[in-house]
């Protein structure tokens, strides 16, 4: 049930950032220069695994444009970038165990110079076993690329395995009429952001450091930079720039791209700018992890799954990175948003000699929602069942529990969405359309796919130590209040979802309050921006501090012979009454998730605060000759809590729509003995205007969660996670044939379309 309408949530209110951007005015990292500055470069590494036999630095040094070259003995601290573990180095020491590894550092008056010196500069290695394949990698006699502390507890190439144990999956199988059983690959996913990775690292009067960037988590890399040049957090400050996209990209990578630059500004000391060019960009930050699941299925005959047993590995590449929350978030999401009694989970995270793979939209569950759509599907073809119904019969509902048996009480709306979704496109009789079509046509054939997902809102109980967020707001005494929070804006709406939910409390015009940068000696941490948290929990804190500010504003109000009614009309001079009687016009917000809990023996627990749900619906038109493939109508239902801003929601669904046709029929990056095989965005295919249904058909399920701000939930990366589900099982079914491997390019599937 949602509330009645007021002036600001739910409304289509402007981005206040989009008129700058627009404008081509917004300040981006490279848009960025200091006095003095200068322009570093990274040596890297051209082999995939090697040992570092000397690293000859003589030329570039020889040259008058180069002001320095670091290597790892000039590392003033902890020769690591820390994520969540400490095996990553900053710079390499002995072993290099990736293409594109950092090895030194060149700091030059230009870009082009330090280019040219650090292209200049003689390392010499020698090559090493390597393993490149996450199951090969496993194997006893495969070469260990890790050292005993980073490998988990079974040792060799094992960086972290999982377990989800819920109910007697024997008992579930053997209580099963039907029992499917099929194996999933997908690959690579570049993030593809219009800004690459890049951060100035300035030097302040104080002996601190001063580090800009383009960024998801600031709080992050101030820990990074702290770490690595041995000072206290309080020396560093971060600002984020404007910043062009991330999509996860951004959350763990700016800690290395900022903590180098730092040791470049640390041994100059002056100010210097590290921006990677795309090819090096695509070449050596992370990527979607490939995956590779194996999915099996007991259902009953009237469709009621009894059972699943799921094995997923996770190629984590050199280094662990983000792998171990990647994989944790797999094992919670492999059953889907259905209501299954017995359930096994097994995952594991490997060590290859690939390039670290980390953060993506979605955060390793896309890898799951593949297989575990494709098999409903599957068990809906060997049972007799429409699609869409075999789902309406396995949707959880409130008082079911979820795989992890927690108990979902309120804010479950995955069955309405189905409702909606199925209903907007015409389900029964868009089938027997597509039907009528395909027994006319030889040449192209059409399909229809559906999708259910949920997604755990927060960072869970893996990581509750990190699930808050603070806000600061203060009167100025001209009426208007300036605001801060210390999640980012990075092309999502987040600020303008903030300013509604800040301006709706106090009751003042939205243009009357200022959101600050983020910087965090201004700011308080409010966690990472990841995790479709941003608005739930930054608008719980700063609705805290509104809250509190409203009741100091009715206090001074009732002084001044004010009543209530007409604070909004008398604001300024309320305003006024602060600064002219010394009342404190500031205070402070703060927020925390409802608790959590997860125990990793057995995988069970409250794991999410709460969980949000999508139901998505592709038709396809596959040429039969070709293989290629066009989506010509989509469907979009989104139950994210209430919905504070309409038109920014909408957006975030068509965006991430067509990042999920990118996934299921077109994105890929081939990977051999560890080279990735790419060239820039020339040799990398994404969709564009052409590839997206102009018209597609989006709307929202709002199941209020009473503990959000307004009833707000999240929903940034819920519209990939189903979009490429929804086209895979469009394309399966357009061919008769399912779909097991990603991408669904046109090689693909026109050797599915041969006879088997």
């Amino acid at each position: 049930m949602t509330h009645e309408r007021t002036t600001l949530i739910g409304a289509g209110v402007p981005r206040p950032d989009a008129v700058d951007k627009v404008r081509g005015e917004a300040k981006y990292i490279d848009d960025l220069a200091f006095p003095g500055m200068l322009h570093g470069w990274v040596v890297r590494s051209p082999h995939p695994h090697a040992k570092i036999l000397s690293v000859d630095s003589e030329s570039a040094l020889a040259n008058p444009d180069v002001a320095c070259v670091v290597t790892h003995p000039d590392v003033p601290g902890d020769n690591v970038v820390h994520v969540i573990y400490d095996d990553q180095p900053a710079l390499a020491r002995d072993i290099v165990r990736y293409v594109g590894e950092p090895v030194a550092l060149v700091a030059a008056t230009t870009r082009k110079a330090a280019k040219a010196a650090a292209e200049g500069m003689i390392v010499r290695y020698e090559e090493l076993p390597v393993v490149s394949d996450p199951v090969e990698a496993l194997r006893p006699e495969s070469p260990v690329i890790v050292s005993l502390e980073e490998a988990a507890e079974g040792g060799g190439n094992l960086f972290n395995e999982m377990v989800l144990h819920k109910g007697d999956t024997d008992r579930g199988f053997a209580e099963a009429d039907v029992i499917i059983e099929g194996e999933y690959e997908t690959g690579y996913q570049e993030h593809a952001y219009i800004e690459t990775q890049g951060g100035i690292a300035v030097p302040e009067e104080n002996g601190g450091l001063a580090i800009y960037g383009s960024m998801q988590c600031p709080f992050y890399v101030q820990r990074a930079v702290s770490r690595v040049l041995g000072l206290p957090m309080s020396k560093i400050r971060v600002i984020q720039t404007t910043t062009g996209g991330a999509f996860g990209g951004k959350e763990d990578v700016p800690s290395q791209i900022c903590s180098l630059a730092a040791l470049m500004a640390w041994k100059t000391r002056r100010p210097v700018k590290l921006v990677l060019d795309r090819g090096e960009d695509m070449l050596t930050t992370s990527k979607r992890h490939p995956s590779r699941v194996r999915y099996r299925t007991g259902a009953k005959t009237d469709g009621a799954i009894t059972a699943i047993d799921v094995d997923i590995i996770l190629n984590s590449g050199a280094y662990q990175t983000l792998s171990s929350a990647v994989l944790w978030r797999s094992i919670c999401t492999a059953a889907g948003p259905y209501c299954i009694p017995h359930v096994k989970v097994n995952a594991k995270s490997v060590a290859t000699n690939t390039v670290p793979n980390g953060a993506f939209r979605g955060f390793g569950s896309p890898q799951v929602i593949f297989p575990h759509e494709a098999q409903m599907d599957l068990l809906a073809e060997k049972l007799g069942i429409d699609r869409a119904e075999i789902r309406r019969r396995n949707v959880l509902k409130p008082g079911d529990r979820s795989s992890t048996e927690q108990l979902l009480e309120n804010s479950v709306g995955i069955a309405e969405s189905l409702d909606l979704a199925t209903e907007m496109i015409g389900w029964q009789d868009r089938l027997e359309a597509v039907a009528e079509f395909n027994a006319e046509h030889d040449e192209v054939s059409r399909g229809l796919g559906i999708a259910c997902v949920l997604y755990g809102v927060g960072l869970g109980g893996k990581a509750p130590f990190l699930d808050k967020a603070g806000a600061t707001m203060k009167l100025e005494a001209d009426g208007s209040v300036a605001a801060a929070v210390g999640t980012v804006e990075m092309g999502q709406g987040l600020t303008t979802a903030l300013l509604q939910i800040a301006a709706e409390e106090l009751g003042i015009s939205i243009e009357r309050i200022q959101l600050a940068p983020v910087d965090t000696s201004r700011v308080p941490d409010s966690g990472p921006t990841v995790a479709s948290r941003g608005t739930m929990m930054s608008g719980l804190a700063l609705l805290d501090a509104a809250r509190k500010l409203r009741e100091r504003v009715e206090d001074v109000a009732q002084a001044q012979g004010i009543t209530t009614s007409e604070i909004r009309a008398r604001w300024d001079e309320i305003a006024s009454a602060f600064w002219l009687n010394n009342v404190d016009p500031a205070v402070e917000g703060w927020a925390k998730t409802e608790p959590v809990s997860w125990d990793p023996e057995t995988g069970l627990g409250d794991v999410y605060p709460v969980y949000a749900y999508a139901t998505h619906i592709a038709e396809v038109e596959v040429d039969q000759t070709t293989g290629e493939t066009d989506v010509i109508d989509f469907v979009a239902v989104h139950d994210s809590g209430r919905i504070l801003n309409r038109t920014l929601a909408t957006g975030q669904v068509q965006g991430g729509v067509a990042q999920g046709i990118g996934f299921a029929l077109m994105e890929d990056i081939p990977q051999r003995d560890g080279f990735l095989i790419v060239n820039g965005l020339t040799t990398y295919r994404l969709p564009t205007i052409r590839d997206v249904v102009l018209d597609m058909g989006v709307d929202f399920i709002e199941a209020e969660f009473p503990a959000g701000p307004f009833g707000a939930k999240g929903i940034g990366e819920v519209p990939l996670m189903a979009a490429h589900a929804a086209v895979a099982g469009a394309v399966s079914h357009a061919i008769g044939r399912g779909a097991t491997r990603y991408p669904l390019d046109p090689e693909t599937v026109a050797g599915l379309l041969k006879p088997a």
